[in-house]
């Protein structure tokens, strides 16, 4: 099922393989995702907002919806249904330090698995304007 944005994405990179494939699937993703709750887990202040003991189940849920966002396997509809981030986002606290919090992370993250600077560029414009999005309290 192709993805919002795939074909911009394709342009961009100058292939007709998806993103996903691009930026080496399942395994890349794996390791941002692993990365980003690695550093999640040791910053107590933002840890707080994740409500689950076990941080496993958002780390397979934000990997899930990653590879299915760039064009890989569709298992986060399959098993969740729409993504609708916004209103799955509302119940917690998401301010401006919480958006600054969680790209600083992600940044890290991100910066991991050195990728090309196109593909880095691209996810990085993706987790910057949604990380904005899901601001939902002031401050």
């Amino acid at each position: 099922m192709p993805q919002v944005g795939d074909e911009r994405q394709e342009a961009e990179a100058g292939t007709s393989a998806s993103f996903y494939e691009q930026v080496g699937g399942h395994e890349t993703f794996v390791k941002l995702v692993h990365e980003f709750y690695a550093r999640v887990a040791e910053d107590e202040r933002f840890r707080a907002l994740y409500p689950e003991d076990d941080l496993g189940p958002a780390e397979e849920r934000l990997r899930m919806f990653l590879e299915q966002y760039w064009g890989g396997p569709t298992t986060y509809s399959e098993q969740r249904g729409h993504p609708r981030l916004r209103m799955r986002h509302m119940p917690f606290p998401v301010d401006v330090w919480a958006r600054e919090t969680w790209l600083k992370h992600m940044r890290a993250a991100l910066d991991t698995l050195e990728l090309s600077p196109l593909h880095d560029g691209i996810i990085w414009d993706y987790f910057d304007r949604a990380a904005h999005a899901m601001i939902n309290r002031p401050g």
